[in-house]
């Protein structure tokens, strides 16, 4: 088993001072890593390209190179781009389920990172209400689709330690 240890640091001087800040984390019992660079394509003549970049399940064997949600400790997604961002839409599944019942999409800018500490019991959405209110129960990750919809391919580098 191995310790993952991940440093966030922020550099910024404002008028001679030091605004920044180091944080560390360190999380071990990891047994697996999964790491890839992935090159999106061009959007198809105006039509965005989809590609899933990551499957999460209960069951691994349901769905090919899924990695099981309840052992996942660490996501990050980098835009490696120098100027075009990317759309990533976290699909999530309700109850436990293989499939999508809702999803998240965040945009991902140029040079920017995505990350979460766990595929299990994330995020939710509600859009049914007429006004905003707090989500209490949380749904699992079922996948992370990587969206482009420019003229131009784009990479991103996808790292999860379970």
């Amino acid at each position: 088993m191995g310790v993952l240890t991940v440093t966030i640091k922020e550099e910024l001087a404002l008028n001679g001072t030091q605004q920044g800040g180091i944080n560390r984390l360190s999380i071990g019992s990891i047994t697996q890593s999964f790491k890839r660079l992935v090159t999106l394509p061009a959007d198809g003549g105006g039509s965005a390209t989809q590609t899933t970049i990551a499957n999460f399940r209960t069951d691994v064997t349901t769905a090919d190179g899924a990695l099981d949600d309840d052992d996942v400790k660490y996501v990050r997604v980098t835009n490696l781009e120098s100027a075009n961002s990317v759309t990533l839409s976290l699909q999530l599944a309700a109850n436990g389920g293989a499939d999508a019942s809702t999803q998240a999409t965040i945009l991902l800018e140029a040079g920017k990172s995505f990350m979460l500490g766990k595929a299990v019991g994330v995020a939710a959405v509600d859009d049914d209400a007429a006004t905003a209110t707090a989500i209490g129960s949380l749904v699992d990750l079922e996948s992370i689709i990587a969206i482009n919809d420019e003229n131009a391919t784009a990479q991103l580098e996808v790292f999860i330690a379970s």
